[in-house]
């Protein structure tokens, strides 16, 4: 084995290999037309099946997110044309179809320039979400870019007498069929904006169309496509008005639809879209106007309930009342006090009754009771009294000048005169003085 070559992994093959497929612009978007083989639906919807001829197969994936949206779900031994990217599916080193439409083969071209130019006008965003205008409501003026020989137009106006006669309906003829039908188109939706922009110069925006209508009857494919052409797209995203796609039956799809701002299924479901019910608009003013009626009456029921209310406030402020009132609660008072008083009478008559006839005994106890208490505070002041004092050999020592009781022998000096009272009298004495008490 020579020194320069490069043994790779099995990994490493595979990611070389799926770089190579991957850098491929035609593998990147691809159409294959082919026989269907056996197909597997997996747990998580995704369908796996092969696309074959006589010389070769191919495996094909069809993530659930693209499939469920096809109208068209691919079946053993139909031979169709798929669309989407070859890449190489590193973990089995298998290479794959990564289907995102499929539809029955014989189609021919004009399907493929379908799908072509929608990606094409999809990336430049002219399909998108955030672009799309809302529909004025009750617009009373409208224009139909239609054929006027057509199914379509005639439906159109059925549509609007029967349910809002009230708007106005702007026909702008134009082909809506053929060769030059495109620029048929484009032509008149223009006539549309520059006879909207000459009203509002004079003054008269109101009688101008404030939505616009492109209607046509169901057809094939090649009748249909005036409405897949890049300019009738583009002019239809440019238009000053919003506008609202009516193009064939509920089966046919074209690029007006997806660069409409509304897209109804047929002309007759156009017109109803921009338009109400009138018969629905008038059961909706009757439960408006019932609701409001209910509404009122509450209202009124409510007012005249405050209304009573204060009636009675005032019935109660009102001065008469109040003296009434008054005149009332002093008659009341005055019968409660005189049956209390007459029962008091009553009760203090029979009271005394019975008070005579026990007061007799009640005074004997009273007075038994009042001695027996009287005795035994004489016995206790007899006990605790001065004389009891005196009796137990003890004297009581006053000054013979101001009678004041001698408590302290400095409170004397020899010679003052002193009244010494002991239990049975009272005689006089004179203080000594302090030798004649120590010779004592």
């Amino acid at each position: 084995m020579a020194g320069s070559t490069r043994i790779f992994s099995v990994g490493e093959a595979a990611r070389a290999i799926a770089s190579t497929v991957r850098a491929d612009e035609q593998l990147r978007d691809l159409w294959v037309e082919g026989e269907v083989g056996r197909v597997t639906i997996s747990s998580a919807a995704h369908a796996y099946f092969t696309l074959k001829d006589e010389r070769a197969a191919l495996q094909c994936v069809w993530f659930r997110d693209d499939r469920v949206r096809s109208p068209f779900q691919p079946q053993t031994g139909l031979r169709v044309v798929a669309h989407g990217r070859v890449d190489v599916y590193e973990a089995q080193g298998a290479l794959q179809l990564y289907v995102d439409s499929i539809q029955p083969s014989g189609v021919g071209d004009l399907a493929i320039r379908f799908e072509q130019l929608k990606a094409k006008l999809a990336a430049e965003g002219l399909f998108a979400s955030e672009r799309k205008r809302a529909l004025p409501p009750r617009p009373q003026v409208v224009a139909v870019v239609s054929s006027p020989t057509g199914a379509a137009w005639k439906d159109v106006c059925q549509v609007f007498a029967r349910r809002w006669p009230l708007t106005r309906v702007v026909l702008v003829a134009c082909q809506v069929q053929g060769e030059g039908s495109a620029e048929s188109i484009v032509r008149a939706l223009r006539r549309i904006e520059k006879h909207v922009a000459n009203l509002a110069s004079e003054g008269r925006a109101t009688e101008a169309p404030v939505l616009t209508i492109v209607a046509r009857g169901g057809g094939s494919m090649e009748d249909l496509w005036s409405f897949n052409d890049e300019r009738v797209v583009r002019a239809i995203v440019a238009h000053a008005l919003p506008v609202v796609s009516g193009v064939g039956h509920e089966v046919d799809v074209t690029l007006t639809d997806f660069a409409a701002d509304v897209r109804a299924a047929t002309p007759t479901a156009a017109a109803e879209l921009v338009i109400p019910d009138r018969v629905e608009y008038a059961s909706a003013i009757m439960r408006g106007a019932e609701r409001m009626r209910v509404a009122g009456t509450r209202l009124l029921v409510a007012a005249r309930r405050d209304l009573d209310a204060e009636r009675r406030v005032l019935d109660r402020l009102n001065p008469a009342v109040r003296l009434a009132a008054t005149r009332q609660l002093a008659s009341d008072l005055l019968d409660r006090a005189t049956r209390a008083v007459r029962q008091r009478i009553a009760n203090a008559s029979s009271g005394e009754a019975r008070l005579a006839e026990a007061l007799p005994n009640l005074a004997s106890r009273l007075l038994g009771e009042r001695r027996a208490t009287l005795a035994e505070a004489a016995a206790a002041l007899a006990v605790l009294g001065p004389q009891a004092t005196l009796e137990r050999g003890y004297a009581i020592v006053r000054k013979a000048s101001d009678q004041s009781i001698v408590r302290d022998p400095a409170e004397v000096r020899a010679g003052s005169r002193l009244r010494v009272r002991v239990a049975h009298g009272e005689f006089p004495a004179t203080v000594a003085s302090e030798e004649e008490r120590l010779d004592a």
